[in-house]
């Protein structure tokens, strides 16, 4: 039985080391002069830069050249595009970036330009007419299609987004994909802009492959994206980058920059895999005691979100609390500090664990001065000079960070680190760098969020959900 694509794209994948599909789009400003000629040099140079003979030098796993780009030069540019396909060296996969979509006889033609006439082994394809508008593409195992699922473009959303029986109309496209892969050779463009839907979208199809476009020019984050969409094998996921090459200064090094990115993403997954979670009993006791809740919430800011977070229950449970306790204090061993101040009011009970535990003495701040008695700003016995580490619960703004840590310096005392049971991990650690002040969790809110749904504690829609809110 002859080799399908994705035993194709994959093999060179592993033979490279390399997850990269260098995108060759010939935009008109970007050539000295707008020409079929132009488009065609422009697009061999790129090769040249990210391929070599030894497959030990090679940066590009595949190449994904842009029809429209081609097409624009008429007769001449489509005679570019094949030339261009042509110079692509025997064994490295070559996806045509073209989107069709069209009723069936049609489709049999595209499919024929696309695999006979050109020379390439895969095509995008719009799915939006079903079944029998993709089935012309799909005949030959070794030749393939990326379904157009959850694109990366701004407006994508008018229509992949919408509802369609219980679900987004882009989780209903996957699994369709999946019914339709008979032949394996059907894989997803998935952005990268959106690592909540790769996440969503890898559980609803395990072994699918994804072109995923975003990196670069577009902003995606890479090593999110690559948690999100990567398989358990490290594999099942290209990362197709254009501009972001071919208008770099050095087109290899920046090729190879993308690669090694990519590659650095993959161990730091693999690494997590095979790493015990810490605290694993606590993480679960946080989610028992609905310290962290899944539904549709109403926060300060007018936002709904699927995610909350209320660690004042901590309290309910002394056992819990005081596991709670000992986590931060495996944190506190490494720092150097004469105190502990808790912030009110959720982890003043938190504070009051730790320093039992610990036997380190404790103050905090006050929510509001005193307009009576001592009108202390800071309670608890304390000496001017003195260092303490802020302990809190969570840190989401850092706002009441940054409020607690003036107040403690206000009275001549010291702050250097500031110590979290879970960081929302919506970066407000830059304005405590600022003060000088280091961030130290027990917990991210990612990593959580993985341990639960890897243990099957809450559902790949409350992880997607909650990862794309969290990072919007």
């Amino acid at each position: 039985m002859a080799k399908s694509f994705f035993e194709f794209l994959e093999q060179r994948c592993r033979q490279v080391d390399s997850l990269l599909c260098v995108g060759l789009d010939p935009h008109t400003h970007d050539l000295p002069q707008p020409s079929a000629d132009a488009a065609r040099d422009f697009c061999l140079r790129l090769i040249e830069a990210t391929n070599s003979i030894a497959a030990t030098n090679s940066i590009a796993a595949a190449f994904k050249p842009n029809s429209a780009f081609f097409e624009v030069y008429g007769p001449e540019g489509v005679q570019a595009l094949k030339d261009v396909i042509a110079a692509i060296p025997d064994g490295i996969p070559i996806i045509l970036d073209a989107k069709r979509g069209d009723i069936g006889s049609t489709a049999q033609a595209y499919a024929q330009a696309a695999f006979q006439t050109l020379g390439a082994h895969a095509m995008t394809v719009n799915p939006y007419l079903g079944q029998d508008s993709v089935a012309p593409f799909l005949v030959t195992p070794a030749r393939a299609v990326f379904l157009l699922c959850k694109t990366s473009n701004p407006s994508a959303g008018d229509l992949q987004d919408l509802i369609v029986a219980g679900q987004p109309l882009y989780a209903h496209v996957a699994r369709l994909a999946q019914s339709w892969n008979r032949n394996n050779n059907i894989g997803l463009v998935v952005g990268a802009t959106y690592p909540g839907i790769l996440a969503r979208l890898r559980e609803t199809v395990p072994e699918m492959w994804f072109l995923a476009p975003g990196i670069g020019t577009q902003g995606g984050d890479l090593e999110a994206a690559l948690n999100a969409g990567l398989r358990d094998d490290g594999l099942g996921m290209m990362v197709p980058v254009s501009r972001g090459i071919s208008r770099a200064a050095g087109p290899a090094k920046a090729a190879q920059d993308f690669r090694d990115a990519t590659n650095s993403a993959r161990e730091k997954k693999q690494e997590r895999r095979h790493k015990p979670f810490r605290h694993a009993q606590l993480a679960d006791d946080l989610l028992r005691l609905g310290c962290v809740k899944f539904g549709e919430f109403k926060l300060k800011s007018g936002q709904v979100s699927p995610i909350y977070l209320d660690l004042r229950r901590l309290v309910g449970d002394p056992q819990v609390l005081a596991s709670a306790a000992a986590a931060y204090q495996g944190i506190l061993n490494n720092l150097d500090f004469d105190r502990i101040a808790g912030l009110p009011y959720a982890a003043i009970p938190i504070a009051a664990a730790i320093s039992l535990q610990s036997g380190k003495p404790m103050v905090y701040p006050r929510k509001e001065t005193k307009e009576y008695g001592t009108k202390s700003l800071v309670e608890g016995p304390y000496e001017p000079g003195e260092t303490v580490v802020v302990i809190d619960d969570l840190i989401t703004t850092g706002g009441s960070k940054l409020e607690g840590t003036e107040k403690l310096k206000a009275v001549g005392l010291r702050v250097r680190d500031v110590v979290v049971l879970i960081d929302r991990q919506s970066q407000p650690s830059k304005e405590l760098a600022e003060l000088g002040v280091k961030l130290h969790a027990v917990f991210r809110i990612a990593e959580l969020l993985e341990h639960w749904r890897s243990s099957g504690a809450i559902t790949s829609d409350q992880y997607s959900r909650s990862i794309a809110f969290l990072q919007s």
